[in-house]
């Protein structure tokens, strides 16, 4: 699993410390005294993937250097109710203060975490893979994808610099007869440098994917919004069309849920691409104890 760049989240992390931090915890500074020191435990309250350790550890330091974590339970592993996910030792002033943004991290990059591995489970035994989308908190995607990773998903493209998707807003404005534009622009974008795939959304199984399928060069097919029998369609097409590699690999994406995930992946197709897992991931249930 590809690890956190810390350097990159440290202004997201900065951030929300201002925001929360303000000209300084009021409560804490009246009620204790700078050199009293305490030692806590982050307890997890409920069945989760834990992911955000590592932050919890550079959020600490940014309040005082004398905080220190030891993690119990790392980034990707699981956790039950009452497991301790590590402890942390130093002054108490500045730990409180740290308290509400450290969760807060915590609980929404475990929430992410923990619903990609529902998906990912539910899959188990099919050669489909949970893929993430663009549809992130602003500022947070870096965050949320290493999440998504913890839980045992994939990562689609970062942003529109890192992937090449012709959708089908692009598709209507080439017309009619978009495949044969199609070809010219799908070899334009195998030049492009930096870009890690080239794919093509379609609609419709018998009059959209016959043509695409027809175009060499395009890593991925996004089969959008279809029911269980187009996908198999889909599928039966492309192995018919493109032979025994399998290739362009078939991503279906919209209206996918728990309750239908497993039928979709078992239609054969290669990927499954799911906003839900960061943009409806629920928090998880962490807390601070002393």
């Amino acid at each position: 699993m590809k690890k956190l760049d810390l350097a990159k989240v440290r202004p997201l992390i900065q951030m929300a410390i201002e925001e929360d931090l303000g000209q300084g915890d009021k409560t804490s500074e009246l009620l204790f005294k700078d050199d009293t020191t305490a030692k806590a435990t982050i307890i997890s309250r409920e069945e989760i993937v834990v992911c955000g350790m590592a932050i919890a550890g550079e959020i600490l330091k940014s309040y005082d250097e004398r905080l220190v974590l030891d993690v119990r339970i790392g980034d990707g592993e699981s956790a039950h109710v009452g497991s301790k996910l590590g402890t942390i030792e130093g002054p108490l002033r500045p730990m409180l203060s740290a308290e509400r943004v450290m969760l807060n991290f915590i609980q929404r990059l475990s929430g992410i975490a923990t619903t990609t591995r529902k998906y990912v489970r539910a899959i188990q035994g099919t050669k489909a893979r949970i893929y993430d989308t663009r549809k992130t908190m602003p500022g947070w995607r870096l965050l949320e994808k290493y999440a998504v990773r913890c839980g045992g998903g994939y990562n689609h493209r970062f942003g529109l610099y890192d992937g090449i998707l012709i959708k089908d807003n692009h598709l209507a404005q080439l017309g009619r007869d978009f495949h044969r534009k199609l070809r010219g622009i799908v070899a334009e974008a195998k030049e492009v440098k930096g870009v890690k795939f080239v794919a093509v959304e379609v609609d419709h199984v018998d009059d959209q994917l016959n043509y695409v399928l027809d175009i060499p060069g395009i890593d991925i097919v996004l089969l959008d919004n279809m029911g269980q029998w187009q996908l198999k369609h889909a599928v039966e097409m492309r192995d018919k069309m493109c032979g025994k590699h399998k290739k362009p690999l078939l991503e279906a994406s919209g209206n996918i849920s728990l309750s239908n995930v497993s039928a979709i992946a078992q239609c054969g197709i290669d990927r499954i691409a799911i906003g839900a897992i960061t943009h409806s991931a629920k928090a998880v249930d962490i807390g601070l104890d002393r």
